[in-house]
Formats: C-alpha cells, sequence, structure tokens
C-alpha cells in the first residue's frame, strides 16, 4: 500500500503516545519481559513508551529494512542483527523477550525477527490483515488498503475531507 492510498489514517503525536501506552496496557498482563527488541526504525518510539510504562530496562534494536523509498515495500534487508546478550536470555528462543514494532502490515518483517527469536512475544500498536497473524498483541487493526501516517513522517497540513476524495 503506498501513500498515494485514498484510505488515510493520519496519526498525531498525542494520539500515537495513547495508543503506546494502551500498548503497554496489554502487555502488562503478558509478561513479565526481561528486555525489549524494537524493529527499528518504526519501534523506537513505542518501545521507549512501553518500556517505560513496564519498567524494562534492557533495550535492543534489530535494523530490517523494507521500504527503501516510502513508497513500496522491497526486499528485506537485516542491517543490524540482535544483540547476542539478548539471545541469550533463558533459553536462547526469545522466551522472556518482547518485540515492538509501530504496525505489521504484510508481516514479512515480523517472520524474519519471529525466526531470529521464536519464542518472543510480539507486539504493534497497529496491524493489518496480512501481518495480524504474526502478533500476539496490538491496539489497533487497520484495512490492509490504508496507509498510516506516522507523526514522525508528516506535518502540519490541511487534510481534505473523506468525501472530496472518494470517487463516484
Amino acid at each position: 500500500m503506498s501513500p498515494t492510498s485514498p484510505k488515510a489514517f493520519p496519526v498525531s503525536w498525542d494520539q500515537f503516545h495513547r495508543d503506546a501506552r494502551a500498548l503497554a496496557w496489554r502487555l502488562a498482563a503478558a509478561g513479565p519481559f526481561e528486555a525489549i527488541v524494537c524493529i527499528t526504525r518504526g519501534g523506537l518510539v513505542p518501545a521507549a513508551i512501553v518500556a517505560r510504562e513496564l519498567d524494562v530496562r534492557l533495550i535492543e534494536s534489530v535494523c530490517i529494512a523494507s521500504y527503501h523509498d516510502y513508497k513500496n515495500q522491497g526486499e528485506l534487508q537485516i542491517l543490524k542483527d540482535i544483540a547476542p546478550s539478548i539471545k541469550a536470555i533463558g533459553d536462547g528462543s526469545g522466551k522472556g523477550v518482547l518485540v515492538v514494532d509501530d504496525l505489521t502490515d504484510t508481516g514479512k518483517t515480523a517472520k524474519m525477527v519471529r525466526d531470529m527469536l521464536p519464542n518472543a512475544h510480539f507486539a504493534t500498536v497497529y496491524a493489518k490483515p496480512a501481518g495480524r497473524p504474526m502478533v500476539e498483541t496490538f491496539v489497533t487493526e487497520v484495512s490492509q488498503d490504508t496507509w498510516i501516517y506516522f507523526p514522525w513522517d508528516m506535518g502540519l497540513a490541511y487534510q481534505a475531507p473523506i468525501r472530496e476524495g472518494s470517487a463516484g
């Protein structure tokens, strides 16, 4: 789904913070977690909020690029693997580790990380139907053809009413 989609879901900083805190509320019963692995870059902000709310101090990242031009999802590329200290938690399969991302879209990125940490708990703020089976916890599901405009990707601008953008 590209940013030219007629189904736009703009998310403000305030809304994203509320949604990330709601994710933390849902995760509180699923823990405790010894560490958080955020999938960068989108998982950085919700991971910081969830870490604060759940009092998790060990935070690591896995860097995977999938959107190379902000329009089209391409081949997945691991830019930075998960630190060995995270893989050493528990039995090495991810038990006790929380993986956080902003969105699961197709589920390809989550699957790649799940292959690294098969028993970790996967959580995203937003989920689309194709990626939904890859996560245990999320806050809001949006349709597959919706483009989410995250606050770190936006400036203040006029938003046309939905009716003006509809065909027919």
